[in-house]
């Protein structure tokens, strides 16, 4: 297949604006600021160094686990709300939830030292396909029960959703947002996934998510 036949999305310059709000958004990485509000310490420097709900709840315990997840996933919920809210076509919101995911991965203002970006796609893709995000999770299931692993359960959920969602007759711009983001996860995760099948085929040891350092 030629290349160039393949249609490209072009982006107004609205929905460009909207993109860039997004990745802003996406930025104002709650763990890292609870943290340094409540200790003065930078979380990048603590625990696992991730700036993701789990290492934020091992500083300060679990209400503060609870309220950076929260805000994570309402990051993605916004993002989606706001650029459907306001007209943009449904490919400037994929574009938006790739934003709002990258800015919570790489935020400019912390030297692009982000989070894993878990919760954030759970929220953008709750908002924007609510059936698919149900897909992942009975995907996740067995996944969990073979594995024992929540992570490599969770993950290849999210990378085998896609193919599933396809299968089963979803619209293109729902099968691009989960293959984008399934995309993203596995690169945020990759030294992750290595320790993580190290661990699960290990048979002198059984295999937790205890402290590895594994992010939502």
């Amino acid at each position: 297949m030629n290349m160039s036949s393949i249609p490209l999305p072009v982006f107004t310059g609205k929905e460009m604006t909207f993109m860039a709000t997004s990745y802003v958004l996406g930025s104002f990485t709650s763990g890292y600021y609870w943290v340094r509000w409540r200790t003065g310490q930078d979380i990048r420097l603590l625990g696992s160094g991730n700036l993701g709900a789990r290492n934020v709840g091992r500083v300060l315990g679990p209400t503060a686990f609870c309220i950076t997840l929260l805000l994570d996933v309402a990051k993605g919920v916004v993002a989606v709300a706001v650029a459907s809210y306001a007209g943009v076509s449904t490919d400037g919101v994929v574009a938006c939830i790739l934003a709002v995911v990258a800015g919570h991965n790489w935020p400019a203002q912390l030297r692009f030292h982000g989070g894993k970006g878990v919760a954030t796609s759970i929220g953008a893709l709750l908002a924007f396909d609510s059936l698919g995000m149900l897909v992942v999770f009975v995907l996740f299931l067995p996944l969990w029960a073979l594995i024992r692993s929540f992570t490599l359960s969770g993950l290849l959920a999210f990378a085998i959703a896609p193919l599933v969602l396809f299968l089963a007759g979803f619209e293109n711009p729902s099968i691009a947002a989960f293959s984008f983001l399934a995309i993203l996860m596995l690169i945020t995760h990759r030294k992750n996934i290595r320790e993580e099948f190290a661990r699960v085929f290990r048979t002198d040891k059984p295999s937790t998510d205890k402290d590895t350092g594994h992010e939502p």
